[in-house]
């Protein structure tokens, strides 16, 4: 394909970026602004204009959907040929052919291996996730960590390991023991082995920079310690690189993820030519404005998005007096958008950690509106705890607490447990609340679906904020926008309050038409930077006794009794808002009653007569 067609259809930055075929090239490139269709291009008029072969380029991304997209791209751009490698692939390749002896046997996942040695911590750590363990191994050689530096590195990052510092680093030394004794290596050992390779084999790292002669990295902003380590070998005296990435998705510190390599670039470049893509392909203008809010707080390199898609609604607002709701307008939101012809699949409801994901579950479940992406039956608390009272029999909350506690549950967890212990506890602790209302433990799985099932193939998706990274929807939901919750509760310093708030900018600048932010709780520091009013509106306040007429008492009465016989949230019965309504018209018929906004024929069927009866009644 010719320069020219390659170009055609760019944005004048997204055009500028491409054609500067020569590194070094720095391209800040904003949430939604095409980042992929540029590099692409960029990369096919490398091609394209002879400046580099196919083959002396090396394009590096973080995962492997990534790179297979890539080299999908130019492929259809008349570039075959580019490699298009995670940087951990990147490296096997290159160990395998200058020094296949350096390597042991990959090990895949370091859950097992540090299930097996946390078992041998004493008390209640020993129930520690493997998964938390993991990430703090990971934190400390993403750093270039040894066990002799990793305890001093802790205080002077203000780092606090999921378990006791002197049983992490016992951990971790007992890893590493393991490892070499059974010659076995972890990806990130795939790094560091690549890294000594080119500082003790002149000829393999002469050889390596013959071959590739340019560099482009995606995402950039998550570029670590170790390997930005690699890609300066890589480097060498050369400024051959292409970087591109956002600093305001910089949003995973705790594997060693720094933006500074992104935002330096410029300094250690001063020649670079740098490009900032701030038109957006994925949201609204309303969307945008909201999410432009947030700028002037997030540092770094500007970026304002501008909208190229069409007007759509005013994002919403609405503080709740508590969790149920906001939950309850949740679901009422979901259906209304599914009736007006959005798919489920196009919504997703987005929160800091996985420990909240069982409310909304239980939500979306009650009301039978399916989802995906999550569900507590499936995770490490529930599965465990379930194991252990298969064929059990007795007290329901006897047994399931005494269970409980000893797989290390506690009722009031200490501050600092990594994410997967907070989801873990709480978990156990949403299990127990369920025996409270059972006979036996027998029956307690079978509740346990009923109230959460395993979620669908299809539905609403249910995804941490993390997760959702590099996504989009129709329509996004973001509850729970409190003190505690996000920032969340261990966001001490002002540098991770910042990357909290990033998380929210993350999570804003998915949606593409429908954006809603909620709280329940005291509202979050960051709603304020919004210019959000956060005093809960008569319209989303709980129904209070006193509020109410005789006859809404008694409905209300009803309907905590009708709530409880089904096991389900009250709003599923019916919501404030229909009780009020109901109320106000005063039904004497099942016609009239019908012509009730939220009643529906399912509610009619279900619950009519009774109501028709408490209104009769009073």
């Amino acid at each position: 394909m010719d320069a020219e067609r390659i170009l055609d259809d760019l944005n004048p930055e997204q055009r500028c970026a491409a054609e500067a075929v020569r590194g070094p090239v720095c391209i800040l490139a904003g949430a939604g602004s095409g980042k992929t269709t540029t590099i692409t291009r960029r990369i096919a008029n490398q091609v394209a204009t002879h400046t580099f072969a196919p083959t002396q380029i090396l394009a590096v991304t973080f995962t492997d959907k990534a790179a297979g997209e890539l080299r999908a791209r130019l492929a259809a751009l008349g570039a075959p040929g580019v490699t298009a490698r995670t940087f951990h692939s990147a490296a096997l390749a290159q160990l395998r052919h200058f020094a296949p002896d350096r390597i042991g046997r990959i090990l895949a996942s370091k859950a097992l291996l540090l299930r097996q040695i946390g078992n041998t911590l004493p008390g209640a750590y020993r129930f520690r996730p493997a998964g938390d363990l993991a990430t703090e191994v990971e934190w400390a050689k993403n750093r270039r960590l040894t066990l002799e530096t990793y305890r001093a590195a802790l205080a002077e990052a203000e780092h606090d390991p999921p378990i006791p510092p002197d049983l992490m680093a016992r951990v971790f030394r007992e890893y590493e023991r393991r490892k070499a004794a059974a010659d076995l290596v972890d990806f990130e050992d795939i790094l560091a082995l690549a890294i000594d390779l080119y500082d003790e084999d002149e000829w393999a790292l002469g050889t390596f920079r013959e071959r590739y002669r340019a560099f482009t990295v995606d995402e950039y902003q998550d570029v670590n310690l170790l390997q930005q380590t690699l890609l300066d070998r890589w480097l060498g005296p050369s400024d051959e690189l292409c970087a591109v990435g956002d600093d305001y998705q910089s949003i995973y510190s705790f594997t060693g993820a720094t933006p500074e390599y992104l935002l330096a670039l410029p300094r250690r470049f001063p020649q670079a030519t740098v490009v900032r893509l701030e038109e957006n392909y994925r949201s609204s203008p309303e969307v945008l404005e909201l999410t432009n809010r947030l700028v002037p707080r997030l540092g770094g390199a500007e970026k304002v998005l501008r909208a190229t898609r069409p007007s759509g609604p005013p994002p919403e607002l609405h503080g709740f007096s508590g969790p149920d709701e906001e939950t309850a307008f949740l679901a009422e939101r979901v259906r209304a958008l599914a009736e007006e012809g959005v798919p489920l699949e196009e919504m997703a409801v987005l929160f800091r950690t996985n420990a909240r994901s069982a409310d909304f579950e239980a939500t979306l479940h009650a009301a039978g509106i399916p989802f995906q992406g999550a569900s507590l039956l499936a995770r490490e608390g529930a599965r465990g705890l379930l194991k252990r009272l298969r064929g059990a029999s007795g007290p329901a909350e006897k047994v399931v607490r005494r269970v409980a506690q000893e797989l290390g549950w506690v009722p009031y967890p200490p501050e600092g447990l990594g994410e997967r212990e907070q989801t873990r506890q709480s978990d156990l602790a949403r299990i127990v609340a369920v025996a409270e209302g059972l006979d036996d433990v027998s029956e307690l799985e079978t509740e346990l679906e009923r109230l959460f099932g395993s979620g669908a193939a299809r539905g609403v998706h249910l995804l941490t904020l993390h997760r959702a990274k590099g996504l989009e929807f129709d329509a996004v939901f973001l509850p729970r926008l409190e003190a505690g919750e996000l920032p969340i509760r261990q966001a001490k310093s002002e540098a991770a309050v910042s990357e909290e708030r990033r998380l929210l900018y993350v999570g804003m600048t998915r949606a593409r038409r429908h954006l809603a932010l909620t709280w329940a709780g005291r509202p979050s520091r960051f709603l304020a930077e919004l210019g959000a009013e956060t005093a809960p509106s008569r319209e989303h306040r709980r129904l209070r006794e006193e509020d109410l007429p005789p006859v809404g008492r008694a409905l209300k009465a009803w309907r905590l009794e009708r709530a409880r016989a089904d096991a389900v949230p009250a709003y599923v019965v019916f919501d404030d808002r229909t009780l009020e309504e109901i109320v106000r018209r005063a039904p004497a018929s099942t016609s009239e009653l019908a012509a009730v906004p939220g009643i529906g024929p399912a509610r009619l069927e279900r619950y009519g007569a009774e109501v028709l009866a408490v209104l009769s009644a009073a």
